[in-house]
């Protein structure tokens, strides 16, 4: 069992490094920029992957959303748009690397909105604000993480776009899964600890989910990694 886990952990890390590699080559190559249709560099970003890679299956939606189309959650499927001179986009991916899932997401800015650039700021600021947080209590619940980055979001002037800020990563796709499974996600109904084991007895590993808006302004960012693991 034990050396299960640890498989299980290392190939998780693993998946998560390589998502970090393909987006540092993203920003490299300059595939999200302004003039590109968010499809084309949605397929730009997998081909990507399966030249850095191999063949890539994803888990979930590819999403790429700019300008207004970066307030609407998940679920939602906007027309495609080109990405403007101005606008702030995002990149949610979720590969599947050898078997393991990364769950992945980052946000690029265009011009020089100051509004827009703080929150590319306060987006990995929060994350590291949260995870140390979830490092400081060992019994920490998925309502209580999710009342911290809310408070940490509300302090920046931010809104949470979605209804949490986060899931357990290897065990579900997001299409099949809905919200009356609280426990699976960092929501403010989800009363048990993060530190647990699931159904089959396997320790459970998390994802922080960081969807911040500015519904005024029309614009939101978007930030999303492991918790836990690394």
């Amino acid at each position: 069992m034990a050396d299960a886990e640890a498989k299980r952990v290392a190939g998780l890390v693993a998946a998560q490094e390589k998502a970090i590699a393909l987006f540092a080559e993203v920003e490299a190559r300059g595939i999200v920029a302004p003039g590109r249709g968010e499809r084309e560099v949605s397929d730009h970003i997998r081909d990507l992957a399966n030249e850095m890679f191999g063949t890539t299956k994803h888990w979930h939606k590819r999403i790429i959303r700019s300008g207004p189309n970066t307030l609407l959650p998940y679920r939602d499927n906007p027309p495609d748009r080109i990405i403007g001179e101005d606008d702030v986009a995002f990149a949610d991916f979720g590969p599947i690397f050898e078997e393991y899932e990364a769950d992945f997401g980052r946000t690029y800015v265009f011009g020089q909105d100051p509004g827009k650039h703080r929150l590319l700021a306060d987006l990995p600021r929060i994350f590291d604000a949260g995870r140390a947080a979830f490092r400081a209590d060992e019994a920490i619940t998925g309502a209580g993480l999710h009342g911290t980055v809310e408070k940490l979001a509300a302090e920046a002037g931010w809104e949470i776009g979605i209804w949490h800020t986060g899931h357990l990563v290897g065990e579900f796709p997001h299409e099949t899964n809905d919200g009356a499974k609280t426990e699976s996600y960092i929501t403010p109904d989800n009363h048990n600890p993060l530190r647990r084991v699931d159904r089959s007895g396997r320790p459970c590993h998390w994802i922080l989910e960081l969807h911040f808006v500015d519904r005024e302004k029309g614009f939101g960012g978007f930030h999303e990694q492991l918790l836990d693991l690394a």
